[in-house]
């Protein structure tokens, strides 16, 4: 008796096992979500400069700031941080880039512009000033250099909510102004140069130029006539079904 019922536990034991090894092989496995990676950070960028950090909901005060009254202009969206390969060279408002300052790149604001930057998650803010062109990836506004980064709490994450609004500013941010439309990334230089061609010919009155970033990519810069902005729009919408992003961008 004892013998059956040994044997009855252990065909009942036997059942379990195949059971659960079913149902661990019907399992769907989750597809990662492929999220951008926050830029490396160096040695150089690790040794970076003392930046005064504040407590949560807390202003990070490091640019003087013009009297805040009513923003000209507000925004909020997806900030990134650039670092060593674009420090010591040239920026677009002609400076020399040092990311130990409090600056930040913006695709349309005017050069020069002064602007507050929150931290919509920490609440961490800082005056920053407009020197640079960027950042040239969909979904994002605003470029923050290495210094502004680690006031904001954008260093270690890579990217943060923000909200970006205008305190100064040395043009209309509505009228005037010269427009271009840059388009890439490109990894090899055929590509960017097969773009450039096929561009100029379409756009015969356009000026297309090519050129390496620091980081090794390519893009492709279109100059429409007078540097419009209705033209330079007009190539955007007309560059909506290629496969590389097209960003309006303000050169002055």
């Amino acid at each position: 008796m004892k013998g059956i019922v040994t044997q009855r536990v252990r065909s009942r034991l036997a059942l379990c096992c195949l059971g659960i090894g079913l149902l661990t092989g019907c399992t769907h496995k989750q597809t990662p979500v492929q999220v951008p990676a926050p830029p490396a950070i160096s040695t150089q960028e690790s040794a970076g400069p003392d930046v005064p950090s504040s407590r949560s909901g807390e202003r990070v005060e490091t640019e003087k700031a013009p009297n805040e009254g009513k923003p000209i202009f507000e925004q909020t969206g997806m900030a990134s941080w650039y670092g060593a390969p674009y420090h010591n060279r040239r920026g677009s408002n002609g400076e020399v880039y040092d990311m130990n300052a409090m600056t930040a790149a913006h695709l349309t604001l005017p050069l020069g512009s002064m602007v507050r930057v929150t931290n919509v998650k920490t609440g961490h803010s800082a005056v920053l000033r407009i020197t640079d062109r960027g950042p040239f990836v969909e979904g994002r506004i605003l470029d923050v250099s290495f210094a502004a980064a680690k006031a904001l709490d954008v260093y270690l994450p890579g990217t943060a909510k923000v909200r970006v609004r205008v305190l100064e500013a040395p043009a209309s941010l509505e009228t005037g102004g010269r427009w271009a439309v840059q388009i890439g990334s490109f990894s090899d230089q055929q590509s960017a140069a097969d773009l450039a061609e096929h561009l100029q010919r379409r756009y015969q009155t356009a000026k297309v130029l090519k050129f390496a970033s620091p980081t090794g990519d390519w893009w492709v810069r279109v100059r429409v006539r007078d540097d419009d902005r209705g033209r330079a729009e007009g190539v955007i919408r007309e560059m909506q079904e290629s496969a590389a992003p097209a960003f309006l961008v303000r050169l002055d």
